[in-house]
């Protein structure tokens, strides 16, 4: 499977001016099965939400939907979703042409004092696709070993985690990414903004790394771009047959 990390530096709360910059971005690397957004990747990271957050139907998800279908692909990445009960929602969607899967962030950043407005969702998500399964995380999510643990989060062959990470706590970013890959024995897809927002700087560093957590690619640091990477889930499934660490998981 080929995939393709969006690493977009997004502007403040503008969906259509984001959704243009990632439709763009895609353009420039078209041909992958699956590509991954950043978190709140049409408005930023914002935890006061009123007057920023989309509703159900946001122009961002409309153009998830339809690239899927024109493109023969699947989208990943979280928006702020005003829902039609009323809730806020930092939403992580996975879109394939015939099919919208949606994971609500379970872990809302405390620090950042993302849970006074927004509500956390209480399930795990495994998103389909072409006959494998993804199992959704939304930034500080990245930090609950227990939440994503294969068996308990259901089965999968990869996680997706998608992210406003800041520099200041880079280093916990490249740590987790992979502990997380090796503790679970599957390939992790990280997609990480890059730019400033009022209260932070991103430094990227978006990546893919395998069972090991060997790096299979990375975004340089600071840049937007799109990173294409090939997987090879056989392999992975011979490694999980040969060296059957996932038989002994607690």
């Amino acid at each position: 499977m080929t995939v393709t990390i969006l690493q977009t530096d997004v502007s403040w709360a503008s969906p259509r001016a984001n959704v243009d910059n990632a439709d763009r971005l895609l353009s420039q690397h078209p041909g992958s099965d699956l590509y991954v957004l950043p978190e709140m990747w049409a408005t930023g990271f914002a935890t006061t939400p009123h007057d920023i957050a989309e509703g159900t139907c946001s122009i961002a998800l409309e153009w998830m939907q339809q690239s899927a279908r024109r493109h023969r692909c699947a989208l990943s990445g979280s928006l702020l979703i005003h829902t039609d009960d009323g809730l806020y929602r930092n939403r992580h969607y996975f879109v394939t042409p015939d099919a919208t899967f949606l994971y609500d962030k379970h872990h809302l950043f405390t620090y950042g004092h993302e849970d006074e407005y927004i509500t956390a969702g209480s399930e795990h998500v495994v998103a389909e696709w072409q006959g494998r399964r993804f199992l959704l995380l939304t930034c500080y999510d990245l930090r609950f070993p227990v939440w994503a643990r294969y068996g308990l989060a259901g089965l999968y062959d990869a996680i997706v985690v998608v992210a406003n990470w800041p520099e200041k706590r880079q280093q916990a970013w490249r740590i987790l990414t992979r502990a997380r890959a090796v503790e679970n024995q599957c390939y992790l897809i990280g997609c990480n903004r890059v730019g400033d927002d009022e209260f932070c700087h991103y430094r990227g560093e978006s990546l893919v790394c395998d069972s090991k957590g060997d790096t299979l690619g990375e975004a340089s640091p600071d840049v937007q771009q799109g990173l294409t990477v090939s997987i090879d889930f056989g392999l992975q499934d011979y490694a999980r047959q040969r060296f059957r660490v996932l038989d002994d998981r607690d």
